[in-house]
Formats: structure tokens, C-alpha cells, sequence
């Protein structure tokens, strides 16, 4: 909450609070907290891949930030995967999921040659999964197969 308040007035003179602002500065201050997060969780390297070029790795959300219903499940370490950024755009558009193994599931709308140019293999998988990840996931899959 303190961050957020310094936050808040570095961007807005006293008096001018507005909520939209107040909104994304707490998204922020969230979503930097969840990307170190991944970042233990995970060990600095891709769940998936292993890629430790960090500039290169997103902090994912299996159930998304906009679709959680508090800040506990926002942050939930179980409710994210670090991924390497093309992995990341794929996932956070439902175009790959992950099953309860931790295999990648990936949709049929994506060609082989595309599949080919991602380096996308069926055989991949998360170095590690836990049963704290499935109801998260489990949301993941649900909108996966809606898409």
C-alpha cells in the first residue's frame, strides 16, 4: 500500500488523484512483485525451456491478472509460469496450454510450419509442476478450449 502511495503522488499533484491512475500504478507494483516471484519460483530460467536470458522471460498468469478475483490469486506463485516471450504471447492468448503433467498443449490453429518457426515440439513440458498448479491451470485449459 505504501508503494503504491508514493507511487501515486509522483505521478499526480495532491488534489488530482484519479482512479485510473490508482489502478495501474497497483497493477504495476503487482506485477513486479509477481515477476520476482517467477523468477525464485522458477530459478531465472524459462519453466519450460530452461532459457535463463532474463530480458528475455515474462512473468505468464494461467488464470489472468484482469480475471482473478483478489490480489492473493493475482500474486498466487502456483497461479504463474515463467516463460520464454514467444511461449508467453502464446499462452497468454490461449494458443498453448499446459496439461496436468505439465505437457504443452498446443491448438490446432497454429500451422507446422509455424509450429516449426516457434521451435513448438509436443514433447515439451514444465521442469516441474505441482498440484497447486491445477486449479490454475485447469482455468487455462477451460479458455484454451474456447479459443
Amino acid at each position: 500500500e505504501i508503494q503504491v502511495q508514493q507511487a501515486l503522488s509522483e505521478l499526480a499533484p495532491e488534489g488530482t488523484r484519479n482512479t485510473e491512475v490508482e489502478r495501474m500504478v497497483r497493477q504495476r507494483v503487482g506485477q513486479d512483485k509477481f515477476r520476482q516471484s517467477m523468477i525464485d519460483y522458477w530459478g531465472a530460467a524459462c519453466a519450460v525451456t530452461g532459457l535463463t536470458l532474463l530480458p528475455a522471460l515474462r512473468a505468464s498468469h494461467a488464470k489472468p491478472w484482469a480475471d482473478c478475483s483478489n490480489d492473493a490469486e493475482r500474486l498466487n506463485v502456483f497461479n504463474g509460469f515463467l516463460l520464454s516471450a514467444n511461449l508467453d504471447a502464446l499462452f497468454d492468448k490461449f494458443l498453448i496450454s499446459l496439461d496436468e503433467e505439465g505437457q504443452i498443449v498446443i491448438s490446432d490453429t497454429i500451422s507446422k510450419s509455424d509450429r516449426h518457426s516457434l521451435g513448438l515440439l509436443p514433447s515439451m513440458k514444465l521442469r516441474w509442476v505441482s498440484s497447486a498448479h491445477e486449479p490454475f491451470l485447469e482455468y487455462h485449459r477451460k479458455q484454451f478450449l474456447h479459443v
